[in-house]
């Protein structure tokens, strides 16, 4: 997908200024509603095709799929009441719950959810070349040779309905983190009557009648920049776990930081992010010093991406073919992006979103999250770092551990650039490299974040060497050169710090598949060029290489601690390429709640535990915004009942096995 989410950067993802009357406790119904914002509306709503977060933080909430994730990680029957995998790790296959339904955006019953239904999903994927398809394209077997054309019979393919309750996966190679992926819109079922009665019309953005719904919520309307709302499904099988009866979120463009906060008082918001700059933020940390909580920081990494083969150049402070030419070669120099890692300060951009105390909390330095999987007694971020330290004397004394800046260093970021800049005067090259950098001009935080980084560059390498163009845009104008790019030729940027991803799957590969420069969606967003065109600057920046190492890390099937120190090896790589240059994640920001604390699902990967999307099955709310030190206490519990959780779930798999 483009995603796990291939996701645009949030200003904020957090209540929006137009739900002043929504309710975030009981009504006199005695309803609860909880009451969110939103900020990029989706241009579909075709869970089985899209690789963009905007879809999937709507049809999350009201798609379910096989397995879903418990609020202590655990993989759990959803769809799917029970399920068992092969000795040999190659055949997954699960019962389909009799009281599954299908119902109308009325609430309306069309059908039960069949095996079939799975069939159908993943046969629409494939003949729809579904943005997630990298995501089993090659774990099912056939599944290959069906999308490149080579098998026309897509019963040929390893997805079986054994009879209306029973599907049957057939993999390649074992994968342990397969029912993971189960919890992704590519593997989530449709109704086929429905499907080939809508048509080119299936799954529009604006109308919730253009698909089925399953999950626990029905959409109920959905209004380009204005709103999205959802009640709960009356006849959902597991109702007794949506404790919500309504969501509505605000479309938000970022632009009044004070405003979550401003509502939230008011008692229209159910959470509200908070703004350390905002102006009125000392007066919210008077009145509320006892109720503000950092959330833990998740997998979600932001990042600065790099484009080496930029085509277009609508918006651009570049005058000439040459300053176009010499951009270009200064970002396929991999010590001229070194200079860049090493030149951005990142506490300070942080520092315009969580304020100088807690910028730290937001901070990652590796694309995978250092303590995403362990192995033999290592996290994956000290895998790395033993792999990385080969590579050069600028490595050794680096931290890549979150919640600090290991990166930051003028002086490593000058005397890379030195290097840099000897190499590219002798291709001819001019100086300042001018590098675009598109900012939507009506997010305060956006705005500020470049304009910290640009100031930062430029002070530590100069403008007569660099010089930071911020593109002021309107909003729909930075997606659509970024996010929402169809191809690398819309791509209209030199750094861009558009974009984030989520993890799909419990697994490396998740992240550092999607660069391959072979096959996927991603490249563009990340680099620019797209995948599968044997692209030039692809090949120049060594990436070919960086797929070999991903490839042989994929390979390894037996042994985790072998296959985890392989993509560390892969991740240490592209550390060193500085092609993707992480900043921050996404939660680790003040915020104000009345959720209570640690109700909502958990995972690092997926689309049914994951802070994006939000989901709001399993979601409790209280009358009274929560304490920090509730909110501590809820936490520790939390972490000790995970642990107890976690192991017996993992004893249980064995019984899972036939």
């Amino acid at each position: 997908m483009k995603f796990s989410k291939v996701m645009a950067l949030a200003g904020v993802t957090l209540l929006a200024s137009g739900v002043l009357a929504a309710c975030s406790g009981s009504s006199a119904k005695g309803e609860k509603t909880f009451s969110y914002t939103y900020e990029t509306d989706p241009d579909n709503l075709n869970y089985l095709t899209t690789g963009k977060a905007a879809t999937s933080n709507i049809t999350s909430n009201v798609i379910d799929g096989l397995m879903e994730n418990d609020r202590y990680g655990n993989f759990v029957p959803s769809i799917a009441e029970d399920w068992s995998v092969s000795q040999d790790g190659l055949t997954y296959t699960y019962t389909i719950r009799k009281d599954a339904k299908w119902y109308t955006s009325e609430g309306e019953e069309y059908a039960a959810v069949k095996a079939q239904d799975f069939v159908t999903g993943l046969k629409y994927a494939a003949d729809n070349k579904s943005e997630a398809l990298y995501l089993v394209q090659d774990s099912i077997k056939g599944l290959d040779a069906y999308v490149k054309g080579k098998v026309k019979d897509f019963s040929e393919v390893g997805i079986k309905a054994i009879d209306d309750q029973t599907v049957q996966y057939t993999l390649n190679k074992p994968e342990s983190f397969w029912n993971s992926k189960t919890t992704m819109g590519v593997l989530a079922p449709v109704n086929e009557e429905f499907l080939t009665s809508k048509g080119s019309d299936f799954a529009k953005a604006t109308d919730p009648s253009s698909i089925l719904y399953n999950g626990p919520y029905l959409l109920k309307s959905l209004v380009a920049k204005s709103s999205v709302e959802f009640e709960k499904n009356p006849n959902y099988w597991d109702k007794d776990n949506v404790h919500i009866d309504k969501v509505k979120l605000s479309f938000w463009d970022g632009q009044d930081t004070n405003k979550p906060a401003e509502t939230f008082k008011a008692g229209g918001f159910s959470t509200a992010r908070l703004f350390p700059t905002s102006a009125s933020y000392p007066e919210t940390e008077k009145e509320f010093k006892d109720n503000i909580v950092y959330t833990p920081q998740d997998s979600s990494t932001y990042l600065i991406g790099t484009n080496i083969d930029r085509q277009s150049y609508k918006y651009t402070s570049k005058t000439t073919d040459e300053q176009k030419t010499s951009t270009k070669k200064a970002l396929l120099n991999k010590d001229f992006r070194q200079a860049i890692a090493f030149g951005i300060d990142r506490t300070a951009y942080t520092s315009q979103i969580n304020g100088e105390s807690g910028a730290t909390k937001l901070l990652r330095n590796l694309f995978v999250p250092p303590t995403f999987v362990q192995a033999d007694g290592k996290n994956f971020g000290e895998l790395v770092k033993e792999k990385l330290v080969t590579y050069g004397d600028e490595w050794k004394d680096v931290n890549l551990d979150d919640a600090q800046d290991g990166l930051y260093s003028p002086e490593k970021a000058k005397a890379e650039f030195a290097k840099a800049k000897t190499a590219l005067q002798a291709e001819g090259v001019q100086f300042p490299i001018h590098l675009d950098m598109p900012v939507d001009q009506t997010s305060t935080t956006k705005v500020q974040r470049v304009q910290s980084l640009k100031q930062s560059l430029e002070a530590t390498l100069g403008t007569d060497n660099v010089v930071v163009d911020i593109q002021q845009l309107q909003k729909d104008e930075v997606q659509n050169v970024t996010y929402f790019a169809e191809s690398a030729a819309g791509e209209d940027w030199d750094l861009s710090d558009n974009v984030g991803w989520t993890p799909d799957f419990a697994d490396p590969s998740t992240y550092l598949d999607i660069i391959k420069p072979s096959v996927g969606e991603n490249t563009k967003t990340y680099l620019g060029f797209d995948a599968g065109t044997n692209n030039a600057a692809a090949k120049q920046v060594g990436l070919e290489d960086y797929e070999k190492m991903v490839v042989e890390a994929g390979n390894e099937n037996t042994d985790v601690s072998k296959r985890y120190d392989k993509y560390a090896a892969a991740q240490a790589w592209l550390t060193d390429s500085a092609l993707i240059i992480p900043i921050s994640s996404q939660t680790g920001r003040p915020m104000l709640s009345k959720m209570v604390p640690f109700t909502l699902p958990f995972a690092y990967s997926g689309n049914k535990g994951t802070t994006e999307p939000l989901l709001y099955k399993y979601l409790e709310l209280q009358d009274k915004p929560v304490t920090a030190d509730e909110y501590q206490k809820a936490q520790d519990k939390w972490k000790k009942e995970k642990e107890e959780s976690n192991k017996k779930a993992q004893e249980d798999l064995a019984n899972h096995v036939k």
